[in-house]
């Protein structure tokens, strides 16, 4: 396939020596610049950034992220991620499918990372998904003649490198210690001044380690809690389940459609998800907390079922870690106000990256850590730690990596379906034969759910608050 035109100009009126080279892409001919062979090559991608004075191009490295904070310092400007309707717009302009790495294409103020004038070749964003331009650092110097070289980029991969769970108290302290102006206090929980867990939730918590309880308990725990009881309601009503009749109770919940495990774990999910406030702000393209946790929740549902019963694990569990997943998120929001900003912002700005090096570059510290040492502060059960702490983690193989493992199995479906925020990043083997999950039936389970997204949505919606 020809380069683009407005591509193939530039270059020759430049008298740039170039080569073509493939580029990996998905099934959809999506570009995948999280591919190891492009970070390991450094290949070089171009960043639309805009404020009200107007808009530059940032080019960087597939292989680092592209440090907004920097980039403002260095233009003394606000700069953001130029949205994506508004990008889309401007490769049609020149009849591109994305923006080249190519400063003097659109005539724009160009920042250069200077780490690409390490390479002695490059591989450049051509305009064209499927096209990589191979050139030498002396061409590529010769088309960055008006363009500003400076840092403006830092490396992935210190940033992905996870590290023991044992420090992640040292870690959130310090992240604390850093960022706010709060006074340091021994505890933990005092340090991150987030709420206690809810009555509600104590509650249910002390009914799952009650051997003795039986449905009308934990329907009495429900109900005195009128928001809870309509949510758990609205969720046994709503046509995904396609329940006989109608739904009157809590008491009809549990027994006719969703089971007395289900409904335990719900409401306990529901009930910690109400304990902090919903971010307004979020990443373009971000999905809802509540339309997210549906999903997720939906998802592992169809996975586990698809498991053998003799290595299946704990349905419960599965669901509730599913349902939490991102509750880092809510943490993030409430405990870092200015940075949470800075982080909407910085990952609008890097799609190619997902949100771990994000966090620690700004925080020195993740959601998943912030989540799971919370959890564990609540007394939440070991397993839902465990899953909120390693779901990203594919080797993690401690007690309980099944539910971690569900999680980072059911986001990658999802996120492949174009469903989420994030690179599309294939899952390994392994990590389908720890679960002991064949592959094809996950994706029969992906499919399913994305045929159910407005019964979820339905779901979700009754679930966000007014």
């Amino acid at each position: 396939m020809p380069l683009p035109t407005s591509v193939e100009s530039l270059l020759n009126s430049q008298n740039i020596h170039y080569d073509l080279a493939t580029a990996p892409v998905d099934a959809n001919n999506q570009p995948l610049w999280h591919d190891q062979h492009l970070r390991n090559v450094g290949a070089a991608k171009a960043v639309l950034l805009e404020d009200e004075k107007g808009r530059i191009l940032a080019v960087i490295s597939a292989d680092t992220l592209l440090d907004l904070n920097a980039v403002n310092r260095q233009m003394d400007r606000e700069l953001r991620a130029t949205n994506q309707d508004a990008v889309r717009q401007f490769c049609d302009t020149y009849s591109l499918q994305s923006v080249p790495a190519l400063p003097k294409l659109a005539g724009l103020p160009t920042l250069v990372d200077k780490q690409l004038l390490r390479r002695e070749s490059l591989l450049l964003d051509s305009g064209d998904d499927t096209q990589l331009l191979h050139i030498n650092r002396d061409d590529f110097q010769q088309v960055l003649e008006d363009a500003i070289i400076c840092d403006i980029a830092t490396p992935l991969d210190p940033l992905e490198v996870d590290i023991s769970a044992e420090r992640d108290e040292e870690q959130i302290l310090g992240a604390v210690r850093n960022f706010t102006q709060l006074r340091i206090r021994q505890r933990l929980e005092e340090t991150l001044e987030l709420p206690p867990l809810s009555e509600t939730a104590q509650r249910i918590i002390n009914l799952r380690v009650d051997p003795n309880a039986d449905i009308s308990d934990l329907a009495q725990v429900v109900e005195t809690d009128p928001s809870l009881a309509a949510q758990v309601v609205s969720w046994a009503a709503s046509p995904y389940y396609s329940a006989p009749g109608k739904i009157k109770s809590i008491h009809d919940a549990i027994v006719r459609v969703l089971g007395f495990d289900m409904v335990l774990n719900l409401a306990l999910g529901l009930a910690l998800g109400r304990s902090l406030s919903i971010p307004k702000d979020g990443p373009e393209g971000y999905l809802g907390y509540w339309q997210k946790s549906v999903y997720m929740a939906a998802t592992i549902e169809g996975l586990v079922t698809a498991i053998p019963r003799e290595q299946r694990p704990t349905f419960g569990m599965a669901y509730l870690s599913g349902l939490l997943h991102n509750f880092g998120f809510l943490i993030l929001a409430e405990l870092f106000p200015p940075y949470f900003s800075q982080y909407c912002r910085m990952t609008e700005a890097n799609p190619h990256s997902t949100h771990q090096p994000i966090e620690r570059h700004l925080l020195g510290v993740t959601r998943e850590q912030l989540a799971s040492t919370l959890m564990s502060l609540w007394s939440m059960p070991e397993e839902v730690v465990v899953a909120l702490r390693h779901q990203n983690n594919p080797r993690y193989q401690g007690e309980h990596h099944q539910y971690a493992k569900l999680i980072y199995v059911a986001e990658r479906l999802l996120l492949q379906q174009g469903v989420g925020l994030g690179p599309k990043l294939e899952i390994p083997a392994s990590v389908f034969a720890d679960l002991h999950l064949d592959p094809d039936k996950a994706q029969a389970t992906v499919i399913n759910v994305m045929e159910s997204l407005d019964d979820l949505d339905h779901i979700a919606l009754q679930l966000s608050p007014r």
